[in-house]
């Protein structure tokens, strides 16, 4: 949530994001009102920067995916950071980071 406080009005987030959120801490952690808080902060500095799935987003996701051998989910913020010029954030060093397809939250040149 730091991160999100800090960084907020430079913030793009794919939709899938959301339910990651509530995946990852909701279900996971089992605390869904840190899940709804961490998604209601996410909404509000994000705002019009939510960005939507659409067909030309999937066929992206599933070469990338092939090429890189990830998932889909892992593919689709690929895509749709490629899509806006946008440099992908994730601490997810194993599929994304050391593919050279993400930088960790501490190597980003935030502006």
């Amino acid at each position: 949530m730091r991160l999100i406080r800090k960084q907020g009005p430079h913030l793009n987030a794919l939709d899938l994001t959301l339910y990651e959120v509530a995946n990852a801490i909701g279900v996971k952690q089992g605390d869904a009102d840190e899940a709804i808080r961490v998604n209601r902060l996410l909404l509000r500095c994000c705002r019009d920067r939510v960005l939507r799935a659409d067909v030309e987003l999937v066929d992206s996701v599933l070469q990338i995916a092939a090429e890189h051998r990830l998932t889909a989910y892992d593919a689709a913020y690929v895509a749709i950071a490629r899509r806006h010029g946008l440099t992908l954030i994730s601490a997810d060093i194993r599929d994304l980071v050391s593919k050279q397809l993400a930088v960790t939250p501490d190597a980003a040149d935030y502006p």
